[in-house]
């Protein structure tokens, strides 16, 4: 459920679309994990991860840098879990909305 997402601000909202979506795919990684129940070693790894995403989002405007970071180390973590594996896309789908860092 990938909604297309321009880089105005969300009617009624001073929130940048991108961060909204940022938002709700960590969000649901973030319930789809706690719901798995099988451990598995980076666990942890993904979950840390995840509030720093959050956090970041929650903060407006996210550093690109720091979110590709983040998002290798979610997929290095459940990147194996398939099950997990469609709520992951969405993650990586809204950090791809921010695009690269700048160059200059």
């Amino acid at each position: 459920m990938l909604r297309s997402v321009e880089h105005g601000s969300v009617a009624g909202s001073d929130e940048d679309p991108r961060v909204a979506e940022l938002r709700s795919a960590v969000s649901r990684l973030r319930r789809e994990l706690a719901g798995y129940a099988v451990e598995f070693p980076d666990r942890g790894i993904a979950e840390d991860e995840l509030a720093a995403l959050d956090a970041m989002a929650r903060g407006g405007a996210p550093e690109v840098p720091r979110l590709r970071r983040s998002l290798l180390l979610v997929a290095g973590a459940v990147g194996s879990v398939s099950a997990l594996a469609p709520a992951l896309s969405q993650v990586r789908g809204a950090v791809e909305l921010f695009g690269g860092p700048p160059r200059g």
